[in-house]
């Protein structure tokens, strides 16, 4: 099966099915017919809402079936979607609209309160159904699909722009080489301001299948979580690692209780041999697959199925081989070891750059020799033959709980407060090489413990904190030291803070 358009495929589908359901929210469910009804109008509403043209709008929202109609309905008015979770700050709302130079904002809910002078807002209540839109709006090609902002150097994030084509070329490849069952029924778990959840959303909609849902505030919540799980019926599952592993505290995760489940995609972080020995014995049978991809790069480029023969063969566990139109090569002069360097990337799903930064997208990608774009990942890596391996970040960015964090963004608003002269966040790893912990190793100002606990710095820091982070970015300790190492260009060691707390 060969997908050539995204939303007509959809549509496609709609038109066959109509009743076919495509989206289950906690029991709550929507049809193909739904979404094609509710997309068109969307498309409609914005197009009679004179967005300039090939301009991206903002949707800020959950994971309810409103959102992915949403989705639909920009891209039928020619507009790429800029999707931002409603439980991020105030401030990131404001960041992206300064960096995307977006205009118009999605409030599936409420926003929040700061100054939207700068954006017109669009909401539900005024989307009136019954309208029908004309395919020659629809994004197309080398046109921008969605965009998704991930964290910055600097404070300001940065907006990675797919196109149709990028987005074409990773749902092909997952419909292709992952032994997906027909009309899958995919847990939907990750929130759509993260890439991951590409890795649900599509390939179930253009194959008829259905998206399960399990909303980011039941997984938040453990109690709520181990409730929910057992209830619902879903024979793909997507999420990074970490997410599985906590679902091992539900006794009934197992193939016993969840006969329907035979397909595992890992993305976001890296894989521990522990966790699949665990699944194993869990689901004996099932389908384990291990992924590897930026979201430069749409999503995921890489997958093998970890096989009993992987397991015996590897203590650290391979991340694929290329999907079919992606080469990968190896940067040897940013190795420590022989064969061992940075990854690169390149083919028809690496992005055309980020958003309105021409500086941070002439660093990190370049036309290859064959016309398609080319990324440099900052990742550190080896290839066996044709077998991807990873080996760690060669700069200061990290995976933790499957979000990408640049920690100079933290530490730019950790420094920025009253109390702080230094302050850099280290990565604390576990054993299987993966982030478990943030902590804040922080020089204060000269005389700050004399009249204040440290009990209250640490809240004033939190405070500053909260207002400028997203949540999986906070700390979880706060360490006040005496001094930080200071590099020979005056500037704090961040490298020698991290070996420290790994030490």
């Amino acid at each position: 099966m060969i997908i050539k358009d995204v939303i007509k495929s959809i549509d496609q589908i709609a038109e066959k099915d109509p009743s076919r359901v495509c989206y289950d929210y906690l029991g709550e469910t929507s049809t193909y017919g739904e979404l094609k009804a509710r997309s068109d109008a969307w498309a409609s509403y914005i197009a009679s809402s004179n967005v300039p043209a090939g301009e991206p709008i903002l949707i800020w929202g959950d994971q309810s079936f409103e959102m992915v109609a949403s989705f639909l309905g920009c891209v039928k008015s020619g507009h790429a979607y800029v999707p931002i979770a409603s439980y991020s700050n105030a401030e990131r709302l404001t960041l992206i609209q300064e960096v995307s130079e977006a205009s118009f904002v999605i409030a599936i809910n409420d926003l929040p309160d700061v100054d939207l002078s700068k954006l017109t807002v669009l909401k539900p209540s005024a989307v009136t159904d019954g309208a029908s839109v004309s395919e020659d709006s629809f994004v197309e090609g080398d046109e921008n699909y969605y965009i998704i902002f991930t964290s910055g150097t600097t404070g300001k994030p940065k907006g990675v722009q797919i196109s149709h084509d990028n987005l074409l070329s990773f749902i092909n490849w997952e419909l292709k080489d992952f032994k997906l069952p027909e009309h899958p029924a995919f847990l939907a778990q990750a929130p759509y301001s993260f890439d991951l959840s590409v890795m649900s959303l599509y390939p179930a909609l253009v194959t008829g299948g259905k998206l399960v849902v399990l909303p980011h505030e039941v997984c938040e919540n453990f109690g709520k979580l181990f409730q929910v799980l057992p209830t619902i019926d879903f024979n793909v599952w997507v999420s990074t690692p970490s997410f599985a592993q906590l679902c091992f505290l539900d006794k009934t995760f197992d193939s016993e209780h969840h006969p329907e489940l035979t397909h595992f995609l890992f993305c976001g972080e890296e894989l521990p041999h522990s966790e699949v020995d665990t699944l194993k014995s869990r689901f004996p049978g099932s389908h384990i697959f291990n992924t590897y991809g930026p979201t430069e790069a749409t999503v995921a480029v890489t997958q093998v199925e970890i096989t009993d023969e992987i397991l015996a063969k590897y203590d650290r566990l391979p991340i694929g081989i290329a999907k079919e139109d992606t080469i990968i090569t190896i940067d040897e002069s940013s190795g420590e070891k022989p064969g061992e360097g940075e990854i690169l990337l390149n083919g028809p799903s690496v992005s055309k750059g980020y958003l309105n930064n021409p500086e941070k997208t002439e660093a990190a990608f370049f036309k290859g020799k064959n016309g398609y774009q080319s990324y440099r990942t900052g990742d550190a890596g080896f290839l066996d033959r044709d077998m991807l391996f990873y080996r760690g970040r060669i700069d200061f960015q990290i995976k933790f709980n499957g979000y990408r964090i640049e920690l100079e963004e933290i530490n730019f608003y950790l420094s920025k407060n009253e109390f702080v002269r230094y302050g850099v966040v280290a990565p604390k790893y576990d054993k299987d090489h993966k982030v478990k912990q943030l902590i804040a190793q922080i020089e204060l100002n000269d005389g700050v413990l004399d009249n204040h606990t440290e009990k209250e710095v640490t809240a004033s820091i939190r405070k500053d904190l909260t207002e400028n982070v997203m949540p999986y970015m906070m700390p979880q300790r706060f360490v006040f030291r005496d001094a930080l190492p200071i590099s020979q260009n005056g500037k704090v060691d961040i490298k020698a803070v991290i070996s420290e707390v790994n030490s």
